[in-house]
């Protein structure tokens, strides 16, 4: 074995008993929840109400903070013990809701005000007593059930954000009507009807009212969609209008949403939050707690995949958990770039979400099916490799074994860190994720992955496109789709971008077209994917390709560059002539470690070209990626690029 196996075969601390489960059937998924659990145990504050995970900061007090520790969890633990089965530490979760509702406690969460953290929490709480009251609701006293009523309550007449917030007030009434206690029904009804506002159309929401699109996994997984199940299912009997209607949306939203997952389980990176990690896969355990009949051509078997691939995919991530193993803020590994202000040691715990499938027993045919393969990889594939989606602006493609989308038109409405790389990247990648700038002085931080970053100063400080207007999906005369939108990164410059999927010549291969209309001086980069940057055999910084090393470095051309590793390949090239694009040059940047979501050493295969005051510049790049591949083969696919297409053609020749 090679020094630089050894080194990457080293690690400081046993394997987490989460990545040694095959995690294959129902009791292999009830292990791997309470496997997430036992290391909690160390974190529980003397009277059990608070868990701490760690010690970094959040916008919020650290009491709020440490309640997330002991709240998130709930979301396994509680549809684990409605699917009756047992877990040996219970009994500190239901201490700490009884110490941290009690105002006379030394540990009293204290009564919500307006925009408090602590509504987001009341949520999994509520969830709680609705699906498992037996072990949490009925072993307390009357006392400790009016404490518990009246500190949800205190939330009641309290401000909330705009957002999937409302949800969280919703079934943290629903906890107490399932227990008969007292809950505000006007409240639930007021909220779940401005909710329903939300609604764009085939089952997907927005996060938030009109004026701006924002449909990440938050429209999904995380809270909206995902909630909407778990409302069905327990409102059913009390407002069944409103069920039926949540289940025929999620119908909707599955034909489009198995479109994020690619065969190997990863779900596609995409907007924030995304420390929350396998929660991008709880749509479909939250279709099965829900009892939703698949829409053809999905089945219960493929939907147990989806799930069961998932939690394998990150089972392998060795490095998302602490040496306590506690899971830590960041992606497959430990990484505070990407973290939102609002991201406290105890906030990875929404993964927990993943887990609502344990609430039906083995007989549920999600359990009891026989797991099948994503439907992209069977021999003659029921969904469609290329399908535009209309609301989030997504063009979703799966060509050449690589999984990704396009995307135009999304913004988060409020500042968000790094917001111009979860929203406002061109593409998005299942196989290698995206990158987020870890500063703000040259390229190399800002690290332009999937975008076009425009420099007025000489490259010290950078733009990229974060709002867009006009965008829409068009379709040309090869039937295909294509996201156009437009930018003014300045005031006096305009970037027109036309998306176009891959085509069935050149499957490996997307392209972006700009026209950019500039009254300054601009110089800019554009990047392709960023890929894994170090040889196998030495383990140090891949080198320009060689005899000795022809299928493993980087290739720099007149008109693109190339990166080749073990993570597959990655390259960028212009298809026009270099006196329409400026002279526009390839090269490979070397943007900062712990960048990429997924691999913490990365390159950046990077067109060059900068622009005059005044002038009017057509850029048509042809980007490569395909994953997991080595051999020979990276010479004919390379050798092959895209032909700029005829309407192409047209509009830069028309200027």
């Amino acid at each position: 074995m090679s020094t630089a196996r050894i080194a990457e075969a080293n690690q400081p601390f046993a394997s987490h008993a989460f990545s040694r489960n095959p995690l294959k059937d129902r009791d292999d998924v009830v292990a791997a929840c309470a496997s997430l659990l036992d290391p909690l145990e160390a974190g529980f504050s003397p009277e059990r109400a608070m868990v701490r995970v760690g010690g970094t900061g959040t916008r919020f007090d650290e009491i709020a903070a440490q309640i997330e520790g002991y709240a998130r969890p709930l979301w396994g633990l509680a549809p684990l013990l409605a699917g009756n089965s047992t877990y040996a530490n219970t009994h500190l979760f239901v201490q700490g809701l009884i110490s941290g509702t009690d105002p006379n406690s030394p540990e009293f969460w204290g009564n919500m005000e307006d925009l408090d953290q602590r509504m987001v929490e009341s949520c999994p709480i509520g969830f709680t007593l609705a699906v498992a009251g037996k072990d949490f609701w009925d072993p307390l006293s009357a006392t400790e059930k009016d404490n518990v009523a009246k500190w949800i309550g205190s939330m009641n007449d309290k401000e909330m954000p705009n957002t999937n917030w409302l949800w969280f007030r919703v079934f943290a009434n629903l906890g107490l009507k399932a227990n008969k206690a007292p809950y505000s029904h006007e409240r639930i009804e007021a909220d779940m009807t401005h909710l329903d506002t939300f609604h764009r159309g085939d089952g997907w929401s927005n996060d938030g009212p009109e004026g701006y699109t924002q449909m990440d996994y938050y429209s999904g997984s995380y809270a909206i969609q995902y909630l909407q199940l778990l409302y069905a299912k327990l409102a059913g009997d009390f407002d069944p209008e409103r069920a039926a209607e949540y289940r025929k949306r999620a119908q909707s939203y599955a034909l489009d949403f198995i479109h994020y997952q690619a065969p190997d389980g990863h779900s596609i990176p995409f907007g924030r939050s995304l420390t929350y990690r396998f929660a991008t896969i709880a749509f479909w355990s939250a279709f099965a707690f829900a009892d939703v009949e698949p829409p053809a051509p999905l089945t219960w078997g493929i939907i147990k995949g989806l799930l069961l691939r998932n939690l394998r995919w990150w089972s392998a991530q060795h490095h998302i958990f602490q040496p306590n193993g506690m899971l830590n803020i960041g992606y497959t590994y430990p990484n505070y770039y990407l973290a939102e202000n609002y991201n406290s040691p105890g906030s990875p715990y929404w993964c927990m979400l993943a887990f609502a499938a344990l609430a039906q027993p083995a007989s549920h045919p999600f359990w009891s099916s026989t797991e099948e393969a994503h439907p992209f990889t069977q021999p003659s594939p029921a969904i469609p490799a290329i399908k535009a989606l209309k609301y989030p602006m997504h063009i979703m493609v799966h060509k050449a074994n690589h999984t990704f989308l396009l995307s135009s038109g999304q913004k988060c409405h409020y500042p968000l860190k790094a917001t111009q790389a979860k929203y406002g990247h061109f593409a998005y990648s299942s196989a290698f994720g995206y990158s987020v700038p870890t500063g703000s002085y040259t390229l190399e931080q800002w690290v332009p992955e999937s975008a076009l970053a425009l420099s007025d100063d000489g490259g010290e400080l950078w733009k990229m496109r974060r709002e867009v207007s006009d965008a829409q999906i068009l379709e040309k005369e090869d039937g295909q789709p294509v996201l156009y939108s437009t930018m003014h990164p300045w005031k006096d410059v305009e970037v027109k971008t036309w998306l176009l999927p891959p085509t069935d010549g050149t499957p490996a291969w997307h392209l972006r077209v700009h026209r950019i209309h500039t009254g300054r001086d601009l110089q800019s980069a554009e990047g392709g994917f960023a890929i894994y940057g170090m040889a196998s055999s030495t383990g140090r910084n891949l080198t320009p390709l060689s005899s000795s090393s022809p299928n493993e470095g980087t290739l720099t051309e007149a008109s693109g560059a190339l990166v080749l590793s073990r993570a597959g390949y990655s390259g960028t090239a212009e298809l026009l002539s270099s006196d329409v694009t400026s002279g526009r040059k390839g090269g490979i940047c070397n943007v900062d470690a712990n960048s990429n979501l997924i691999e913490p050493r990365t390159v950046l295969p990077t067109m060059y070209a900068d622009l005059k005051s005044g002038s009017t510049t057509w850029f048509v790049t042809a980007v490569l990626a395909v994953p997991r591949s080595v051999g020979d083969g990276w010479r004919e696919v390379w050798g092959k690029k895209p032909v700029v297409p005829g309407w192409v053609g047209d509009l830069v020749r028309e200027g």
